[in-house]
């Protein structure tokens, strides 16, 4: 997949973003010999993710809502209820993809972890159902435990997650 650089990113910020080291994304963008001289627009090679354009599904977390809707084919499939960021952490908006994965991650991350392409945030499940419908998370979305292997089951690293207000 592909990664447009915003103003302010560094290309090690990227790699940490897609979970990826930077000799990684190096190897996978041999025009980059200077790492340090990137410039918001540029199209940087992110090796090991699909293009999210080819994955038929896509979810949409609205923050306001507190839902979580999932799409296959621009046909919605399915709509979760979720726990999000409270006031001073909240969950960031925009445009993310699903990295990487950990079931059983433990502690507070419930049966299933879904890391978003924004380092330290993700999408995963509780050991407090109760939070579910509220603001009060450290900025991830969190979801009933049965609703995320529920996801997880369906949609494949490279999905694209978008987070509106």
């Amino acid at each position: 997949m592909y990664h447009i650089v915003k103003r302010g990113e560094t290309l090690a910020v990227i790699a940490a973003n897609y979970r990826r080291s930077l000799q990684q994304i190096l190897a996978a963008n041999p025009g980059i010999t200077i790492p340090s001289l990137i410039y918001p627009g540029q199209r940087i090679v992110i090796p090991g993710l699909p293009d999210p354009a080819t994955i038929p599904y896509s979810i949409s977390v609205s923050l306001g809502r507190k839902r979580l809707t999932l799409f296959r084919s621009d046909k919605l499939i399915k709509s979760y209820p979720v726990g999000i960021g409270k006031m001073l952490t909240q969950t960031p908006v925009g445009e993310f993809v699903v990295v990487n994965r950990e079931p059983d991650p433990g502690g507070p991350y419930g049966s299933m972890w879904l890391s978003l392409s924004k380092i330290g945030y993700g999408i995963h499940g509780t050991n407090n159902p109760g939070s579910i419908g509220k603001a009060v998370s450290k900025g991830c979305i969190r979801m009933h435990n049965h609703d995320v292997l529920e996801l997880a089951r369906q949609v494949p690293n490279g999905t694209r997650v978008t987070i509106t207000r």
